[in-house]
């Protein structure tokens, strides 16, 4: 085998990998995104909870959701229903996307607290 052969073998493997890469990216932002999926929906658990408290409590759910969640957490919405002797909060969170041009639609979590009278 002579040098040139050696050469152009290598840039045929340099040209595969730079074709594989976009397929690593892919990978790699699909990860990310289930990752902040996961996130969101925990976060909605939690802006749920501390809403259903506080509506138990007689006092605002909506500010109580925001409060209890990460300041770049969009909460869409927390309403408040009271049933009998208890308050349900369903709290309603925006999924951000890292990939581009895909709507994840929102993360929706309730909680149900006995009121406090």
């Amino acid at each position: 085998m002579s040098y040139g052969s050696k050469s152009r073998d290598r840039g045929q493997v340099a040209l595969e990998y730079l074709g594989f890469l976009p397929i690593l990216l892919l990978v790699a932002l699909a990860a990310v995104q289930l990752g902040l999926i996961a996130y969101v929906a925990q976060q909605a658990g939690t802006a749920a909870r501390a809403g259903a408290r506080s509506a138990s409590l007689q006092q605002g759910a909506e500010q109580a959701c925001q409060d209890a969640v990460s300041s770049w957490v969009d909460v869409k919405g927390c309403p408040a229903s009271t049933s009998g002797d208890e308050v349900t909060v369903t709290a309603t969170v925006h999924i951000p996307s890292v990939v581009p041009f895909w709507n994840f639609g929102d993360a929706h979590k309730s909680a149900t607290m006995p009121l406090d009278h």
